[in-house]
């Protein structure tokens, strides 16, 4: 485990996966990151590349040949290099090797950089196209967070807080975890969401182009919680597994497949498409109050 800190907050990141594993504000001793309890999930906060969500069928065609790609894609399963630390930073490094290959037929450097300023953890996706052809990709975060935060506070005493007012539609998932192809109104005019564990009881909530680019946990029983600035991440997911004490907020450069996906990787929604030898970046922050 590598662990970067603070005057503020202290973090910890498995390798594994470049996966966060702890986010402790000092002052208070406060845990903000799930559990990883695998009763219910055990992951805590996987890091999403080469795709966001699941393809349909977890196929794509790309170049006349088709491949087999699952749920999120590979990253997180991937030992990364830490290929820089300090006090306050850690970068972990992945790129293409044989078996990433034989189910992504790209040459790639992929970075994760984790930083600390203040009270804030700052999280930055740098994508590298190594090779000849363009790059198609696309990248996510997928972080839990506990809820209910402090003692004597239940699930259902948090909401989340939309830095702007919304009036958006959530996107259905099908049975097999496909993007449905019209939106349900869900957000009517309001900045805000209680949590309840039933929100999530058909799989998670998606959103296209919110016009947000901050949403808050918090609650009115503790002055405690965070924002999760994700400008640049065009799709959101909201989501926790059945009756579990977290919720993910996630960010994602990238969707699931839709229904009616062709399977074709150039022809998938939210595909990111980068050109040799370019870099992609994106950064999302949690400001830990």
């Amino acid at each position: 485990m590598i662990q970067i800190s603070n005057e503020k907050l202290t973090v910890t990141v498995n390798p594994q996966g470049a996966e966060l594993q702890s986010i402790v504000r000092n002052d208070t001793g406060l845990e903000y990151l799930w559990s990883g309890d695998p009763a219910y999930w055990g992951k805590k906060s996987p890091v999403l590349f080469p795709v966001v969500g699941g393809l349909k069928d977890n196929t794509y065609h790309y170049d006349g040949r088709q491949y087999t790609l699952g749920r999120h894609g590979f990253a997180r399963e991937q030992l990364f290099a830490v290929i820089g630390q300090s006090t306050d930073h850690a970068r972990f490094h992945l790129s293409d090797n044989e078996a990433t290959r034989k189910v992504y037929p790209f040459h790639f450097d992929f970075t994760v950089q984790y930083l600390l300023q203040d009270d804030q953890l700052q999280v930055t996706y740098l994508v590298e196209n190594l090779d000849e052809k363009e790059l198609l990709f696309s990248v996510g975060a997928h972080p839990a967070f506990k809820v209910p935060l402090v003692p004597d506070t239940a699930y259902e005493d948090y909401f989340l807080y939309f830095n702007k007012k919304e009036c958006a539609g959530i996107w259905p998932l099908s049975a097999g975890g496909q993007v449905e192809p019209a939106p349900v109104p869900f957000l009517e005019k309001t900045h805000e969401l209680p949590l309840k564990k039933s929100l999530f009881y058909n799989d998670a909530l998606v959103f296209k182009d919110l016009s947000s680019t901050a949403i808050s946990i918090c609650s009115k029983r503790t002055p405690h919680g965070l924002t999760l600035a994700f400008e640049g991440f065009p799709y959101m997911g909201i989501w926790a597994a059945k009756d579990a004490d977290f919720v993910c907020r996630d960010s994602w450069c990238g969707i699931a497949d839709s229904v009616n996906a062709s399977g074709a990787l150039e022809e998938k929604e939210g595909i990111n498409r980068l050109a040799p030898g370019k870099t992609f970046e994106r950064t999302w922050t949690a400001t830990i109050f």
